[in-house]
């Protein structure tokens, strides 16, 4: 059963493989970023024999056994086959022409692979199949590097065929996203010259796939090698598109980013990306250009891909050498700074506080449809979904706050202009955001009567606990028979907290069930609640719980004292339950009421446009 699992297993792998190649590609080419040759161009494919496929016996005795043999790199049943028949290596053994070599690469198994390459001659590696791969080809596309250096050390001819759709190794593996295999394939190429099939088009698409695909290392060196295709749009344009290969240490820093602002962090970047090298070097050749055709050309087009993504790096790398740029307009008349409040990136808009009074000329600049700056903060944010926030009430309040740092920047009589369809940007703001209002309100009625539920039984067994104390009374006296002793003040403190903080927890959900729900509410209002009543729900669990451990205590604080020890041990669960599934929306309350003023840099510390950049 495990060999028919692990046969099943590897078929599977390796036609995923061969399917992921052949659509990748298709997907390619119908987008435009891959070129097909021209039928006239075309080369002839070196396909393999097609001898066995020819009769259904030597298929069937021969091609099946030997394919399941190398699919599950079973070299000692494989070698039997390729013994016998020396022609065997060049023979097709599947319908789309693939030879026994083809086979082991796409099951990716090394021995399987270092055997045949020694009984095979140099021009035998050359063989395509019907899609024009090579065995190189299936190697880049598994993103196998030792498999692509046995290859390479066994036939360097096999690095500049390229398959039916003119593809070379290099930029399958690039299509593929396999790092280590594009920079091997890369400086093992000799500079991808003309001589061996290459083309200012193909090096243009591994350049572009490269910085597509986050190799900006890749990139660069191609850059470096062939200087001249800086200068064309596309490269430019993917660079505009890639905001997040500026930075390396993103991912890395981004709760310090969060927890000490942006000025700490920048201050942790020591070196420029390759990106950034990548775009110096390439914006560097573009200033040498007519100002005229640099204010005309290409760049205002790259420069709102970049305002779109939010890529403040790329727009402050420009607008520092040619401080023109921010005054470009697109075909709505809208400048870089309006693009950055429709998609709210932040950063580029934090940009204005470092021009001056030349801001105020942009914030009341109209764009066709007669709208200000303020018109566009009122309109539903064209990202999908805001940064930093989850969930409805959050991005109602970061519309909000984005509605309101807008307005604060807006001269005063441009806040009540209409536009051309007779709206103020308030009422832009009120039309635009009544569902996510509906669906905010819906959400916190559910979360405050699911909590009020909780809080509610929480309350009834607490404050039953009070009358029904552990050990009972004193029938003499009429007192609590531990009265006495000081862990039972510690269960009567903890049973009496548990009960006041269960309690402010209804009252808080209470309030936020009977809220208007008007917009402003969003802003502080009903964030303060959630975050108030989950506190004191969180305590009221906790407490109720110690109390819990308490009573034990109590009860068996002469003897069996490892049951209580046990109990409470166990009781840790729950609270940490609850601090694993709802500490992260907690944070996002916190994050929502104090962040802003992290994300909307109010009085900036760090200068981005104009701070001593390096060229």
């Amino acid at each position: 059963m495990s060999c028919f699992y692990q046969h099943t297993r590897n078929t599977l792998l390796a036609n995923e493989l061969l399917l992921r190649l052949q659509d990748t590609i298709s997907i390619k080419i119908m987008a435009g970023l891959a070129s097909p040759s021209n039928s006239n161009d075309q080369q002839q494919l070196n396909l393999p024999l097609r001898d066995l496929l020819e009769t259904t016996e030597d298929y069937t005795n021969i091609c099946i056994p030997l394919y399941t043999a190398l699919i599950n790199g079973d070299w000692e049943s494989a070698n039997p086959f390729l013994s016998k028949q020396e022609n065997l290596v060049r023979c097709s053994i599947t319908e789309n022409c693939e030879t026994a070599l083809h086979i082991a690469v796409l099951a990716q198994n090394t021995k399987c692979v270092e055997e045949l390459l020694k009984i095979m001659k140099e021009d035998d590696l050359e063989l395509q199949n019907k899609d024009g791969n090579t065995v190189l080809c299936f190697a880049a596309a598994a993103g196998n590097r030792t498999l692509a250096e046995m290859l390479v050390n066994a036939n360097k001819k096999l690095l500049n065929i390229p398959n039916e759709e003119n593809m070379m190794p290099l930029y399958i593996a690039t299509l593929f996203r396999k790092h280590d295999t594009v920079e091997y394939l890369y400086d093992n190429f000799p500079k991808m010259v003309d001589t061996d099939g290459w083309t200012d088009e193909t090096r243009r698409w591994v350049l572009t796939e490269c910085i597509d695909t986050d190799f900006c290392d890749v990139a660069l060196k191609i850059l470096n090698d062939h200087p001249k295709l800086g200068s064309n749009e596309e490269v430019l344009s993917a660079l505009a598109r890639r905001p997040k290969a500026y930075d390396d240490r993103d991912s890395q820093f981004s709760w310090r980013k969060w927890l000490f602002g942006e000025y700490i962090y920048a201050k942790q970047k020591k070196k420029d990306s390759d990106a950034m090298q990548l775009l110096r070097k390439i914006w560097k050749e573009v200033m040498k250009m007519p100002r005229d055709q640099i204010l005309s050309g290409y760049s205002p087009r790259v420069l709102f891909v970049a305002a779109e993504m939010g890529n403040t790096e790329f727009l402050v790398e420009l607008i520092r050498q040619c401080p023109d740029l921010m005054w470009t307009v697109n075909a709505k008349k809208q400048t870089i700074f309006h693009v950055a409040v429709s998609h709210r990136h932040e950063r580029i808009y934090n940009l204005l506080r470092e021009i001056g009074s030349m801001k105020d000329l942009i914030t009341i600049h109209v764009d066709t449809e007669g709208n200000n700056m303020l018109h566009l903060a009122g309109m539903k944010s064209k990202n999908n979904g805001l940064h930093h926030v989850r969930g409805d009430i959050f991005e109602m309040q970061w519309e909000l706050l984005w509605f309101k740092e807008v307005k604060a920047m807006v001269p005063f009589s441009y806040r009540e202009k209409k536009n051309n369809a007779g709206k103020t940007p308030h009422e832009l703001f009120t039309k635009n955001h009544k569902e996510l209002v509906s669906r905010g309100q819906r959400w916190m009625n559910q979360t405050a009567t699911q909590c009020i539920v909780v809080a509610t039984l929480i309350a009834t067994i607490v404050f039953g606990v009070a009358f029904t104390i552990p050990g009972g009374y004193d029938q003499n006296s009429g007192f609590p028979t531990f009265m006495g002793k000081e862990i039972y003040i510690a269960f009567v403190i903890s049973d009496a907290i548990a009960l006041i903080f269960s309690a402010a927890s209804i009252l808080v959900f209470l309030s936020v069930l009977t809220s208007r729900y008007d917009e402003q509410d969003f802003l502080k209002s009903l964030p303060q609640k959630l975050m108030t009543g989950l506190l004191t729900l969180f305590l009221s669990i906790l407490t109720m719980l110690v109390a819990f451990s308490l009573s034990f205590f109590v009860l068996y604080h002469s003897k069996l004292i490892w049951v209580p020890i046990f109990i409470s041990i166990v009781a840790v669960v729950p609270v940490s339950l609850y601090a694993i599934f709802y500490g992260s929306l907690l944070m996002d309350v916190y994050h929502a009421l104090h962040g802003y003023k992290r994300i909307f840099n109010f009085k900036p510390k760090q200068r981005l446009l104009y701070q001593n950049p390096k060229y």
